[in-house]
């Protein structure tokens, strides 16, 4: 038995764990390395050809790239990037490309959509450019024409107006400028948005280590202490979780109070779920537990990017698990005053009620008897081992001695 047993811990670790070790890897690096945009919204402001062109260049550029969504003017596309209905805009006009963007939604599609509104004005450029030098080309073969027929009327009107032409073709402008305006800018002590993903990404393992411990805590055997111990401790260490992240960083320098709520909500969703999870199935549920919430939700959820830059499928799952949906919530709640926050809340409060009804009502389910809730090893090593029968007289008499002694 032995021998068997050997072979089959040799294979664990040589066979399932670099298995698993390689999923986990996978899990991490493949979003990573297939980030692209996806149908991200984005405004467009005006609906003059200068718009049009835009539109087209970049459907025609970036197939599926982009949600675009029509705004009558600045103003409109600035609310409606306030209220988290689109990434960013475009505002093209004959002579500019202006870039209405926010970091605080996500640092790289910011920077995407600078570059692309760079793109447009440099096409914009080039094909004024190839407009104003086929004007020229227009006006001098007009003029060599009119010379070599050596018309003879109005030669001279002729060559005024030619003239006026080749002038009006050198006057025309020959670059279109780009400039980007941040409508809703990240903290200014985490300009790249690095400190806000750091400090999100902890928060799972560290919900996790408390489902953990409360769950397998020998003094909270009642399930209302477990709960109780539940909500207390992920209010205290996300109160921890602030003070660092914005009094010692400054990486979340609004709306304190709501932010700390949704800290603390998150790592109640994950730790309310490790605790019922392990509550249903044992040790096994850690694992279980772990696997979910870090190497699917940690790895899916879109908080160094964007959940429309992650692949197709990994955008969706990473919003239905509590570290895609707190991140999203904690960005809506810090920078945007709650603008669409209603999904990720109502994520972080399913999981919450379904975690927290596992940890109250897990007993039931599992049909602990009564020797396993009061530990029944425990109650055999109680009892004695059978005295002799000489010896089980002067036990007794011993024990009848001290009682009365006990009662003098």
């Amino acid at each position: 038995m032995s021998g068997h047993r050997a072979w089959r811990e040799a294979a664990i670790a040589v066979v399932v764990l670099p298995m698993a070790i390689a999923l986990a890897v996978m899990a991490f690096a493949w979003p990573a390395g297939r980030i692209s945009p996806r149908d991200v919204p984005v405004g467009i402001v005006g609906t003059g050809p200068a718009s049009q062109h835009a539109v087209e260049a970049l459907t025609r550029q970036r197939p599926g790239a982009f949600d675009f969504r029509l705004y009558p003017d600045q103003q409109a596309a600035r609310s409606a990037i306030g209220n988290r209905d689109v990434y960013g805009a475009f505002a093209v006009s004959g002579d500019s490309v202006t870039v209405l963007k926010a970091s605080a939604a996500s640092p790289s599609v910011a920077q995407l959509l600078t570059d692309v509104g760079q793109q447009l004005a440099d096409k914009a450029t080039q094909q004024m450019a190839a407009r104003q030098k086929a004007a020229e080309q227009k006006a001098s073969q007009q003029k060599a024409a009119e010379r070599k027929a050596g018309s003879t009327h109005s030669p001279k009107a002729h060559q005024q107006a030619a003239a006026r032409q080749g002038a009006a073709a050198a006057d025309a402008p020959v670059q279109v400028l780009a400039k980007s305006v941040d409508v809703v800018p990240v903290a200014t002590d985490d300009p790249r948005g690095a400190v806000f993903s750091s400090s999100v990404f902890p928060l799972t393992i560290c919900g996790i280590l408390i489902g953990a411990f409360v769950t397998m805590a020998r003094g909270l055997a009642r399930p209302r202490h477990r709960v109780l111990t539940l909500l207390v401790a992920c209010a205290v260490a996300a109160l921890g979780v602030h003070l660092v992240a914005q009094g010692f960083l400054g990486a979340l320098p609004h709306n304190h109070v709501a932010t700390w709520a949704v800290l603390t909500l998150d790592l109640l969703a994950v730790s309310a779920t490790a605790a019922g999870v392990i509550r249903l199935l044992g040790p096994a549920g850690l694992g279980l537990s772990a696997a979910l919430m870090v190497f699917v939700g940690n790895a899916f959820s879109g908080a160094t990017s964007a959940p429309e830059l992650l692949p197709e499928g990994a955008d969706h799952v990473g919003q239905w698990l509590p570290p895609g949906a707190g991140a999203s919530l904690l960005r809506d709640t810090t920078y945007f005053d709650g603008n669409g926050d209603t999904g990720p809340l109502a994520v972080l409060a399913l999981w919450t009620v379904c975690g927290l009804t596992a940890v109250m009502c897990g007993h039931w389910v599992v049909r602990e008897s009564r020797g396993t809730k009061t530990g029944a090893p425990a109650s055999v090593e109680l009892l004695p081992a059978l005295p002799a029968s000489g010896s089980a007289l002067t036990v007794g008499r011993h024990a009848h001695a001290r009682r009365h002694d006990g009662e003098d």
